[in-house]
């Protein structure tokens, strides 16, 4: 022992006595007793004792060989423990202006006596124990010290009650409601003297009442709590207490907002899919409130209690999302494991982009538990890509031989088309979940574009790429890009079969004509599917369309030209009256029927049924004008005239303006 800590420590024992004497009056024998409990309480006691007591523990730190040991403790030692002690049992008991959080000034001084005693604790148990006077003292600081602990873990697990947060119904609580549930009383906020009220200002939750917040006082104390039990060594009790309070803060609070999602494996793979779909928005919603509230918040909150331990508090934070993020990782693995079924795609797109989200959420908590996160939204993914390839297999098998009414547009193709319009909304998404399947696998599952069919699709550009038409062709080069390229190549080759199932070639083009132009609206109409298919795919696909109106019109409306053209009607320059005479019954009775059988078909898209009108009308009115203007003069004149021209040209013109109806029409009244 250095000389002038052991005349320092001789001093103490010389006069401590009467330095912590509470009664002037008391003997020696009267010092070593219990204090009188009003003395032991008074502030200017705790003052001089506390004095003491640092300067005692600066004494016994500044001692090099500890095991020599002390002649003897001071007074003081003992006094304090049961100054401790009594400030414990009047807490405890009830009693107005005695609960803990009444009086500000008193409380400070208690928090500061907790440390001190940890402090008088451990300086005291660097000694050898074999010292009666040694081991006495020690055990009555520790045993102040654990009583201490005892009451300081009660109040923080009072605080982090569920019930003690602020009421998220009510932003603007009666301040006594955190009193019911701690002996805290928030009455005295304004005039604490902790040192720490800038962690509850960095905490504020900015009035969002969807976080299971507290007010600000309560996270200064939480604080104050958490520090001196991390200080006395009690970090396990402390952080067990804070663990078990927030995380069943946090599932009270889903269920509270009917976003908690419960239910194991079984029930999930099991479940029908309209109750599934429930529990899987459910899930998106509680996944979207975890990400963007409650985890920051929880940081928030943590870093705020814990300011003084930041690996405490980033160990507890990881512990408690890693706890609620298992749950949410179960779900994911049962509902990727359940029947897949093609309305099952777009949730689980949004399944995958929630976990995808949730990533940066919880980064910083664990490379595993990333690792875990991405491993369970990979598994979603390829679901959702086994899914959409499954299209693929659908447009394969459907050979249905009955025909569209009409030549209108196939269940079929509405059908792909609308799922991929729908698709194509989560097409980043989709790049995603294709670009990590070819990751994972690069030879191509039989549930995936294959290499053949990157081959196949090139060729095809290739080829395409010859025609004037295509000299802009850009080769899809992403696996999505590539996937959705196969099935329009297969829904052509579907259709091109379902149109050989009509006998009529003129209604084998009006179908692939309605058809090609519904596939070229949908893909116009929509940024995402332009985006994938480009635009020289819309170009080539209305030179497709346009030859498809040409094979109709050459089909259809060549017969009728050829009736009205005037080869073999003159004989020397004068027009045959007899074949004349056919030439207009073979025209009427061509009309007729191709006017009775196509105003049965459909063409429900308007700008295609118009021009199909207007180029029909362009080329038969004319020629039908003239070739009336110039014959009919060599029938016979009045009635017999008209016995032979059914119609004029505007009654053609009419008529013509009936087609692709849908529906059979009557043939009208002529024009006179």
């Amino acid at each position: 022992m250095e000389k002038n800590s052991v005349d320092k420590y001789n001093s103490f024992n010389k006069t401590g006595q009467n330095e912590v004497s509470l009664n002037s009056e008391a003997s020696d024998q009267q010092q070593s007793a219990h204090c009188n409990s009003e003395n032991v309480d008074s502030l200017s006691g705790v003052n001089e004792v506390s004095e003491d007591v640092d300067e005692f523990i600066s004494v016994l730190s500044a001692i090099d060989d500890k095991s020599s040991g002390l002649p003897d403790i001071p007074d003081f030692v003992k006094t304090f423990s049961e100054m401790v002690e009594s400030r414990i049992a009047k807490y405890n008991s009830g009693e107005i202006n005695g609960r803990f959080g009444d009086i500000a000034v008193e409380d400070s001084l208690f928090m500061g006596s907790v440390r001190r005693i940890s402090k008088l604790a451990k300086a005291l148990s660097d000694f050898p124990s074999d010292h009666s006077n040694i081991n006495s003292s020690l055990n009555q600081t520790s045993v102040a010290l654990q009583r201490a602990m005892a009451f300081l873990e009660e109040e923080f697990r009072a605080l982090l009650e569920p019930d003690s947060r602020i009421n998220v119904d009510n932003p603007n609580p009666d301040p006594q409601h955190f009193h019911k549930f701690s002996s805290f009383n928030s009455k005295n906020s304004n005039s604490n003297n902790y040192q720490h009220d800038n962690y509850s200002d960095h905490f504020s939750v900015e009035s969002d009442i969807d976080y299971p917040s507290y007010p600000p006082e309560a996270v200064t104390k939480m604080h104050e709590i958490a520090t001196s039990m991390v200080l006395a060594g009690y970090e396990t009790e402390c952080c067990q207490v804070y663990y078990l309070a927030r995380r069943n803060a946090i599932r009270n609070h889903m269920i509270k907002l009917e976003r908690e999602v419960i239910l194991n494996m079984d029930d999930v793979v099991k479940m029908p899919w309209e109750a599934l779909e429930t529990e899987i928005q459910r899930w998106i919603s509680m996944v979207k409130t975890w990400s963007e509230i409650i985890f920051p918040g929880e940081k928030r909150l943590g870093e705020s209690v814990f300011s003084d331990y930041p690996s405490i508090h980033k160990g507890l934070l990881s512990n408690i999302v890693r706890t609620l993020v298992i749950q949410l990782l179960d779900f994911a693995e049962a509902v990727a494991m359940s029947k897949r079924s093609a309305e099952k795609l777009f949730r689980y797109l949004d399944m995958y982009e929630a976990l995808q989200n949730l990533i940066p959420a919880i980064s910083g908590d664990g490379d595993e538990l990333m690792a875990e996160v991405s491993a369970a939204a990979d598994r979603i993914g390829e679901s959702a890509a086994s899914i959409f390839c499954d299209l693929e297999n659908s447009i394969k098998s459907d050979a249905a031989r009955t025909t569209v009414p009409g030549g209108a547009v196939h269940p079929l193709t509405r059908y792909v088309m609308n799922y991929l319009k729908y698709a194509c909304e989560y097409k980043d998404t989709l790049e995603k979940v294709f670009a990590k399947q070819m990751e994972l696998d690069q030879k191509y599952s039989t549930a995936l574009v294959s290499d053949s069919k990157i081959s196949s699709a090139h060729d095809e550009v290739e080829r395409e790429s010859d025609s004037p038409h295509n000299s802009e062709t850009v080769i899809p080069t992403t696996p999505f890009s590539i996937q959705v390229m196969t099935l329009m190549d297969l829904l052509d080759d579907n259709l091109n079969r379902k149109s050989k199932l009509y006998k009529d070639p003129s209604l084998q083009n009006v179908f692939l004509m309605n058809n090609g132009r519904y596939i070229l609206q949908k893909v116009k109409g929509s940024n995402e599917i332009r985006q994938v298919m480009g635009d020289t795919w819309c170009r080539r696909r209305s030179t497709v369309v346009r030859m498809y109106h040409k094979n109709y019109q050459r089909e259809t409306w060549n017969r009728v030209l050829q009736c009205l053209s005037h080869d073999g009607l003159l004989t020397n320059g004068k027009p045959n009256k007899p074949l004349l005479k056919e030439r207009f019954k073979i025209f009427t009775t061509i009309f007729d029927e191709i006017h009775r059988t196509q105003s049965a078909w459909l063409v429900s898209d308007e700008q295609l049924q118009s021009e199909l009108r207007i180029s029909i009308s362009s080329v038969v009115i004319p020629a039908y004008r003239s070739f009336v203007g110039r014959f009919r003069p060599y029938l016979d004149s009045g009635k017999q005239a008209d016995k032979y021209i059914k119609y004029q040209p505007e009654d053609i013109e009419s008529l013509i303006e009936g087609l692709f109806e849908g529906n059979t029409t009557s043939m009208g009244r002529r024009r006179t």
